[in-house]
């Protein structure tokens, strides 16, 4: 916001309040009331008004206090934003970036536990992407800031209490470009988000097994990073994808279709997808651990893929 003058946040507490996981905190005590704009309860409303900010020169970020609640604004989202650029003979660009906190938490309930990367997924138009740390978190915010593209920004609610150090010096990341987490030889698993650290834990179990799994954490959910995917299917020849998102129709049904498309011949095993069941996330704790994939399941996946 230093930068670019033109950029601007809007959303339901994210002025004085600083957002309600604090991502906004002392925005607006420093850019004041109009470029940290307090908006009220009617997310299609204000979606809507930063969709025709973008249009006339600003690049707003629009923030759904909880994904889900995005829902109320699809039809700006998917009619609009997505294909506004197309649909006015290219007379219009739409830079704005809509993001904020989904995923299964620590029992928000079904309602606030969803994962909209599905339901976006098929808006053309429309580029996705998701941060699992803090520094790509930054690098994925300001290059989806700068990009003419309209962007949505998956961050998780479980995902805010992680520190890292990140560089003091400019840095902005490739918004299509996936991140080798753990270089492997036996299997490639490919994962987003939340997920990564349960990949990551499984991983730790995998090794003191005797396998070796290359984690990649794709980033990118729209598009695909095909390039550093298949260059890792090339080499281990097995594929495990694992995702916090519905089995019907999410991101990983998506990405096993990509994949048997461009890289069958690569495959010594079938594709192999866990993902979340398909039933409202429960309240109950225990309930809510069995409906999404645990470290344990992977390593078990891995074990089968490999044998």
């Amino acid at each position: 916001m230093d930068r670019d003058p033109t950029v601007c946040v809007m959303g339901e507490d994210v002025g004085h309040y600083g957002g309600s996981y604090k991502v906004t905190k002392g925005l607006a005590t420093k850019y004041g009331d109009l470029r940290v704009l307090d908006t009220p309860i009617a997310e299609n409303s204000f979606t809507g008004m930063g969709i025709g900010a973008a249009m006339t020169g600003l690049r707003p970020i629009v923030e759904g206090m909880n994904m889900g609640f995005l829902l109320l604004a699809y039809n700006q989202i998917s009619n609009n934003c997505g294909m506004l650029h197309y649909t006015s003979g290219g007379q219009f660009k739409i830079p704005i970036v809509i993001r904020g906190p989904g995923g299964v938490g620590r029992q928000l309930g079904a309602e606030h536990s969803q994962r909209l990367e599905s339901y976006f997924q098929s808006i053309p138009g429309l580029q996705m992407v998701a941060c699992s740390t803090p520094y790509n978190a930054k690098g994925l915010m300001k290059a989806a800031i700068r990009s003419d593209n309209p962007v949505v920004l998956f961050e998780h609610v479980l995902l805010y209490n992680l520190k890292e150090r990140i560089p003091d010096e400019e840095y902005v990341l490739c918004l299509e470009e996936a991140e080798m987490v753990r270089p492997g030889e036996h299997v490639t698993i490919l994962t987003y988000s939340r997920m990564r650290y349960h990949v990551m834990q499984a991983a730790k179990t995998l090794v003191n097994k005797g396998y070796d799994p290359e984690v990649i954490d794709i980033r990118s959910l729209k598009p695909f990073d095909l390039y550093t995917i298949g260059n890792s299917i090339k080499k281990t020849h097995r594929v495990l994808i694992v995702e916090e998102c519905m089995r019907t129709g999410g991101i990983g049904a998506s990405l096993r279709a990509a994949i048997i498309d461009n890289f069958w011949d690569y495959l010594d095993a079938p594709v192999m997808c866990l993902s979340s069941q398909d039933v409202p996330t429960p309240y109950a704790g225990t309930l809510e651990e069995w409906t999404v994939v645990q470290p344990a399941q992977i390593v078990t996946a891995v074990e089968q893929i490999c044998k």
